[in-house]
Formats: C-alpha cells, structure tokens, sequence
C-alpha cells in the first residue's frame, strides 16, 4: 500500500523549515543551510548527490538512508525546483541539483505556471502539476507503482498536505540552531488534533531526529 511520507524535512530549535528571502545563493534561504549539518556529510548524502564513496555512517545517515528506501515518486512546492517566481520567463531554469538531481524517480512540482516535463539524468523526471495537491498526489501515487510518494517540502507545501489529512508519516529532524526568521514548518497546525503522535526519538550529536505517525 502507498504510504505519504515526509523525510528528512529539518528545522531549528525556533521551528523554521527555511530561513527568509530566498535566492539563487540561498536556495533554503538565509541560514538555511546550516539547518542541514547532519546531512551533508553522510554516506547517504554523499553517495545520492555526488556519487561519492565515503561520508559519515551512524545514526544520521541512517535516517538519511531511509528516506530513500521504496520511494516511487516525489513531490516539491516550486520553490524546492527554483527561485524563480511567476510565469516562466523561459525553459533553462531545470532546478537546483544540476543535471542529475537527487530524486531518481518520478518528481512532481506544484505550479500555477504550466510548463513541458524534463526529462533529467539518473531516472529523474519533472512533472509540472497545475490542478493542486490533490491532482499532483493522485499523478504520484500512479507512477509509484505501488511504492510510498515522498514530500520534499517545502514548509508551505508540508502544510497543506497536513492539512488535507493526506500525509501518513513524518521524520523530522531538529537541528540545534536558531534562525531567528524564515517559515515556520508547523505554523498554524494542531498535530494532536490531526492525529499524529511520536513513534520515535533519537538524537545525534548533530539533530534530534522523531518520526509522527497518523492514526494507530
């Protein structure tokens, strides 16, 4: 059965999931990088971004890894592809990632802005949803396969799909610094009344990582 899982999805010790004005030299906003210490130099990471051997091991890429296991399809809120706000100004802006983004799999992006598919290297292709969350969640669930659909954020997106109760499970990871400004990732959402509760609880030197879980 397809589950909708958020993974990986970190935010400091005052909440925020992105640190404010987001650009091409802040592609998470200002600070926002430093959100992701537990992150990028793990194995996981490493070998998902770079192709690289090596990177750390433990509890950190162990987490990291297991965001990527039976993972069909992506979604994205369009700030995840690019800063670029609006209609399309042209076709060359192809994301964040280079030429083989991360993702592998099917990756579906919410716009209000059509654009043609982009076929990528590494089995990555950008699909660009315009009808909502719940079409571009239908379309991912079909090309999962029966595999689980992955949010990759950003907060805005995380939100809504929270909201719509359509979100089965969440690792979060907290990281032990303070922004100070940017978006909040639980911003207005009452994560007992929607049903969630903690199933799990461990902590790195570098994050505090739980995982919610919907229902029983």
């Amino acid at each position: 059965m397809t589950r909708v899982r958020v993974e990986g999805f970190t935010i400091s010790l005052d909440g925020y999931g992105a640190g404010p004005n987001q650009d091409l030299r802040n592609p998470l906003g200002l600070g926002g990088e430093d959100l992701h210490q537990w992150l990028l130099p793990t194995r996981t990471f490493q070998r998902t971004l770079f192709g690289a051997d090596g990177g750390t091991t433990g509890i950190d890429d162990d987490y990291a890894a297991r965001g990527f296991k039976n993972v069909g399809a992506w979604i994205l809120g369009r700030n995840m592809f690019g800063p670029i706000r609006g209609a399309w100004p042209d076709m060359d802006w192809k994301g964040w990632w280079g030429d083989n983004p991360p993702y592998h799999v099917p990756t579906f992006i919410l716009t209000h802005h059509p654009r043609p598919d982009i076929q990528m290297e590494g089995g990555t292709t950008f699909h660009f949803v315009t009808g909502g969350i719940h079409e571009a969640l239908d379309r991912a669930r079909d090309a999962a396969g029966g595999m689980d659909v992955r949010i990759g954020g950003g907060p805005a997106t995380v939100r809504q799909y929270l909201r719509a109760g359509l979100i089965d499970e969440l690792h979060i990871a907290i990281s032990p610094i303070l922004l100070g400004a940017g978006e909040r990732l639980f911003e207005g959402l009452d994560m007992r009344a929607l049903g969630f509760r903690c199933v799990q609880s461990v902590a790195s030197d570098k994050a505090t990582h739980v995982v919610l879980r919907r229902g029983g």
